[in-house]
């Protein structure tokens, strides 16, 4: 009997009721792979979906990619990711996630760039912003990241200036054992680990370890939520999230989440008339900042009109997350 070789690439995405997504991040990722060099696997990791993201994904890659579902039962994105990385047979990883798709070329970019010892990569992610809300999705990263956006470039960061360049798991590729190391390493203060920050510390501590490339010709494009409602629910996670990955002394952050507290504790009881004004001039700060960036005439209405959406949400995700450090 022959012996199956291993694949050299492990793609692990964990899911849940992405299904109208998933036939669009696929052909993307057969189009990436082609000429790339990696012989690639899919390891599903479907955490409780109640739609039919599984039998999607089978239909969607056929018998052009191996295709493995693991089914863990609503634990959480980092346990999905824990599950998938257990479950992957190649020794690089690809965390994917079902609202990316890859640009073409990337994989083959990359893959000459892991040969050449640099194994680990943070895509440069592009946010779809066909609407207001996807333009300010694209608009956060870019103005909280000038550093890198300003001049987009393939460049790499460490533990030093880790702070100062875009980095998540929604598009990352390094070595499974290292992935599984720093995930292990990943401790949270919060109660209900699915509102915790699962992907800045663990992050965070392989920069400590090895330096995490980025680069344009490594690019993706990220799907990101269009509609009031849902975009709001996501700026209160975002809040919760960010108070459990950078209220601590390493983040450059940290001041800014201690500030917080008090002083929206303080104009909410004592100067609650004053509320609508704060959050208006969430906006017009914004804006203002925008003119300084250089941005464009749409933009700068963008964020004028829904960053103050975006900050009550945000601000009701850092209290959340106050309650779960209380708890």
């Amino acid at each position: 009997m022959l012996a199956v070789a291993a694949p050299s690439l492990s793609v692990v995405m964990p899911v849940r009721n992405e299904a109208e997504h998933l036939p669009g991040t696929f052909a993307a990722l057969l189009r990436a792979l082609d000429g790339s060099g990696f012989d690639a696997e899919v390891v599903l990791v479907d955490d409780g979906s109640t739609d039919d993201s599984a039998d999607i994904a089978r239909r969607s890659l056929g018998d052009r990619l191996p295709l493995r579902v693991v089914a863990p039962v609503g634990r959480g994105r980092l346990a999905a990711r824990s599950s998938g990385l257990e479950a992957a047979q190649a020794d690089v990883v690809l965390l994917l996630d079902g609202r990316v798709r890859l640009e073409p070329g990337s994989l083959r970019f990359v893959r000459e760039r892991v040969e050449s010892g640099e194994s680990v990569w943070n895509a440069h992610v592009h946010v779809e912003a066909d609407d207001d809300f996807g333009v300010f999705w694209q608009l956060l990263a870019e103005l909280a990241w000038r550093d890198y956006f300003d001049d987009p470039r393939t460049t790499s960061f460490g533990a030093e200036d880790f702070d100062r360049f875009p980095k998540g798991t929604t598009c990352f590729l390094a070595p499974r054992r290292l992935l599984q190391d720093a995930f292990a390493s990943f401790t949270t203060r919060y109660h209900d680990v699915q509102l915790a920050n699962d992907d800045t510390p663990a992050l965070r501590w392989v920069a400590e370890r090895q330096r995490i490339w980025i680069s344009p010709q490594f690019a993706c494009v990220y799907l990101p939520r269009t509609n009031a409602a849902s975009f709001f629910r996501h700026a209160v996670r975002r809040g919760a999230v960010f108070v459990d990955g950078h209220g601590r002394p390493e983040s450059r952050f940290f001041p800014a989440v201690v500030a917080f507290f008090p002083l929206s504790a303080a104009l909410a009881l004592r100067r609650p008339q004053f509320l609508p004004a704060a959050v208006a001039a969430c906006g017009v700060a914004a804006a203002a900042y925008g003119v300084s960036a250089g941005r464009s005439p749409r933009e700068l209405r963008v964020l004028l009109t829904v960053t103050p959406l975006y900050a009550v949400g945000h601000a009701l995700g850092m209290w959340r997350g106050a309650a779960e450090l209380l708890r």
